[in-house]
């Protein structure tokens, strides 16, 4: 489901502004500053859909259903993993889109769960532009969305609502998750890990002694 222009812009946050490829080798730090993991966007709508699940396996599955336990898993993997991630990209930018993958590939189960639950009870998956997602997807365009945006059709709608919206959710936070690891591997095909930063901070170091 494609997002509108603003999720990539507003994604584009402090763990990546800091890193311009217009910084000098002398003046690079070997420890970029971070930002807050909490200013993702991606991970804001990721606790979203946690909240969401949570609540829905919980409402709509039977008591010992083991999807109950895999769909909780999968989405605490995608919000946590964005959070490892993030905090791990302060001395490793491979770790960082390692863990950012492993989220996507988590909420990408859980995506698929959730239209296994709708297609086995012969319950509508609504297409992207129809009144039901148009009339959902408001809440959604709030650049710091919570739980609270959808507390009342989570607690009052039916099981296919419910779905329906935490699909729509999902597909949101994949296609920022996607923008992101496009960042992170360009930003690390630009400027290495930190053991090349390491190795450009010493031989600035020796250089500058040289011409001392």
């Amino acid at each position: 489901m494609k997002n509108d222009g603003k999720y990539e812009k507003n994604g584009n946050n402090g763990n990546y502004n800091s890193h311009t490829s217009h910084t000098s080798h002398q003046s690079e730090r070997l420890l970029p500053p971070r930002g807050d993991y909490r200013t993702l966007l991606s991970f804001q709508k990721a606790e979203v859909v946690y909240d969401i699940t949570f609540r829905f396996a919980h409402r709509f599955l039977s008591k010992g259903d083991r999807t109950v336990d895999q769909m909780i898993q999968a989405t605490r993997s995608g919000k946590k993993n964005i959070l490892e991630g993030s905090k791990a990209g302060l001395t490793s930018k491979e770790a960082e889109i390692k863990l950012t993958n492993v989220a996507r590939a988590s909420l990408e189960e859980l995506l698929d769960d959730y239209k296994d639950f709708l297609r086995a009870r012969d319950l509508k998956i609504w297409d992207k532009n129809s009144k039901e997602a148009l009339y959902v997807r408001r809440p959604g365009h709030n650049s710091h969305d919570s739980y609270e945006s959808y507390r009342e059709f989570v607690d009052t709608r039916p099981a296919e609502v419910v779905a329906n919206i935490a699909i729509y959710l999902i597909h949101q936070t994949n296609y920022l998750l996607d923008q992101q690891l496009r960042r992170l591997e360009k930003d690390f095909v630009e400027r290495g890990g930190l053991r090349e930063r390491m190795t450009r901070a010493r031989l600035a170091h020796r250089n500058k002694r040289a011409q001392g």
